[in-house]
């Protein structure tokens, strides 16, 4: 017999639960208390991201993310920890999660991904992946946005279970790029790193990343895209340089610094992303 400490105190920590029954429990959650039933375009608002969710249109509703099955309290500094639901001029209407779980909190792939997996149940065909991150191109100075072009993916996890093949040649539409390259024909893209974290990668690291082929390193982004694949959404990455990565940056890296690089560069990503989100 199973003990009470024993028994899953989180309903994606039963490996016998269905994740995507999960999904669709927290998005009729989403569905009943945001008054909207169906959303178009989701984003998830990484480090100095945020404010995108002010400018894109008018907020319909936001929801503690706790309140929301499946979703934990968001466990790092920069993320808001709220579910919101903003109608876009369009009509149409965004659901922007500012409550990530990150790989390295230990809870698992289905956490990661869950706030994907339940964009997708409440009828969300594009997933807007953002972040932080660290660059590899010297000529990339903190505060600069970047496409992500693709990914290279060295947690040695997936999102996908049991004999689950999905074609990842395209996973970073090459068409919402190019949409986004209409707004800001300066935008330059890479191929986006993921690390296990919590720690920075040495710079024995992030030559191999670059060895690899890879242009940015962070610790996100990579396995929910492969789940926003996985659920036949449309996948726009961006990464916010927040720092040259360890060895090329010649100074200590900080969370700190990660910080006060998402602020300053705020005001500018945030308008950039939202004139993006319109174009869509």
């Amino acid at each position: 017999m199973v003990g009470m400490s024993e028994t899953p105190t989180h309903p994606l920590d039963d490996r016998a639960a269905d994740p995507f029954e999960v999904a669709r429990t927290a998005a009729a959650e989403i569905a009943e208390k945001t008054g909207v039933a169906r959303h178009d375009i989701a984003l998830t608002l990484g480090s100095g991201w945020a404010k995108a969710a002010d400018l894109i249109g008018e907020t319909v509703a936001e929801v503690p993310a706790t309140e929301i099955t499946g979703f934990s309290a968001s466990a790092v500094v920069g993320h808001t920890g709220s579910i919101r639901s903003i109608a876009l001029p369009s009509g149409k209407h965004a659901l922007v999660i500012g409550a990530r779980t990150h790989y390295y909190e230990g809870h698992g792939v289905r956490r990661v991904v869950h706030s994907v997996r339940t964009a997708a149940a409440t009828g969300a065909d594009t997933m807007i992946l953002t972040n932080g991150a660290g660059g590899i191109r010297e000529t990339w100075t903190p505060g600069t946005p970047v496409l992500i072009s693709d990914h290279i993916n060295l947690t040695a996890d997936s999102p996908l279970e049991g004999a689950t093949f999905i074609d990842l040649t395209d996973l970073y539409s090459a068409r919402l790029r190019e949409i986004a390259r209409g707004i800001d024909p300066t935008l330059d893209e890479g191929v986006y790193t993921q690390f296990r974290g919590p720690h920075y990668e040495t710079p024995a690291e992030v030559q191999m990343a670059k060895a690899m082929g890879g242009h940015i390193v962070g610790m996100s982004t990579a396995l929910e895209a492969i789940a926003a694949r996985q659920a036949g959404m449309e996948v726009l990455g961006m990464s916010l340089i927040t720092n040259l990565a360890a060895g090329i940056q010649k100074t200590p890296l900080s969370h700190a610094e990660v910080l006060e690089a998402g602020r300053d560069a705020e005001a500018g990503i945030s308008a950039l992303l939202a004139r993006i989100v319109a174009a869509l």
